[in-house]
């Protein structure tokens, strides 16, 4: 159990770190062993992600989350477990993609890397997450097909606001 939150402005003003702070706070329950937040704007879009941390897959810290792409374009928080993350990474492996961890969360950033929102397809498992793609400026938010892990959200004008609470 982990928990992520998230929002995209829209309306030009920051995102400011003291809120994405609380949010990712109010989820310490969910994830006791670590906490991480990434803050970023793009030409009038600006976007805070917000992980705690339950160490079950890898524990080491490289695993932490929000987690990036190489070259920082892409980011993710996520909260489940992906069943079949080892022959996901073998298939991606085969096609060129290396991974510094063992965690099901690099396995799931390099399976959006290669194939977009259709990675989702591929997930079998009990999840939640949210992948922040800066080249592309959208958010795509997925949660699997039972609803086992919780996801809400919130749209208005001017935010795109979520939480696993």
């Amino acid at each position: 159990m982990c928990g992520i939150v998230g929002v995209v402005r829209f309306d030009g003003r920051p995102q400011e770190r003291a809120v994405l702070e609380r949010m990712t706070d109010a989820l310490a329950h969910r994830g006791p062993e670590g906490r991480g937040l990434h803050l970023a704007a793009d030409g009038g879009i600006s976007i805070g992600l917000g992980h705690t941390r339950l160490k079950v897959v890898d524990l080491s810290e490289a695993a932490g989350q929000p987690m990036s792409s190489d070259d920082g374009a892409v980011w993710v928080v996520f909260n489940g477990e992906i069943y079949n993350f080892r022959e996901l990474r073998a298939s991606l492996e085969q096609r060129g993609y290396r991974f510094r961890t063992s965690s099901d969360t690099e396995v799931l950033l390099r399976c959006y890397e290669a194939e977009g929102e259709r990675c989702v397809s591929r997930l079998e498992g009990m999840f939640a997450f949210a992948i922040w793609d800066a080249r592309a400026r959208r958010v795509l938010l997925a949660r699997d097909r039972v609803g086992k892990k919780p996801l809400f959200y919130v749209l208005t004008p001017a935010l795109f606001a979520f939480a696993s609470e």
